[in-house]
């Protein structure tokens, strides 16, 4: 079974995954953009119980569009976003594939939130949503 450990910049807080994640993600949202200080966001979803969570983290929540909460989890030393929770996944978290500094993760399966995409990024051949939550754009 593959293990996997996402880390902060400094390492004090660390996420061990163990087996595959349900979901991989690439977000153009703007609130990603702001989260990540790129362009976009990519994040891996694993249900809790594939999680170990090691070293202290503080929280800041927010709501989504859909008026949901979405809290990040970062590193009170470093600042990193290691993992967020949602009510969109009650019983899982993301995590940032950047945090497993592993250039072997694997492809997203979807890009959401299209409308903020910047136009110079194309992603590659996957499901394309304008939305989160729309049917598939016809992609260009």
């Amino acid at each position: 079974m593959t293990t996997r450990t996402a880390s902060c910049a400094c390492g004090q807080l660390q996420v061990t995954a163990t087996g595959e994640p349900y979901g991989v993600s690439m977000c153009h949202c703007t609130a990603c953009q702001r989260r990540t200080g790129s362009p976009f966001g990519v994040g891996a979803y694993f249900k809790m119980a594939q999680l170990v969570i090691d070293g202290e983290f503080r929280n800041w929540e927010r709501r989504g569009t859909s008026g949901g909460r979405l809290t990040n989890h970062f590193c009170g030393t470093c600042g990193s976003t290691v993992f967020w929770t949602t009510d969109f996944h009650p019983d899982g978290a993301g995590i940032g594939t950047g945090s497993f500094a592993d250039p072997q993760f694997g492809t997203p399966l979807r890009s959401v939130w299209e409308a903020h995409r910047h136009d110079w990024i194309e992603p590659p051949a996957i499901d394309r949503f304008v939305e989160a939550s729309s049917g598939p754009r016809v992609a260009d």
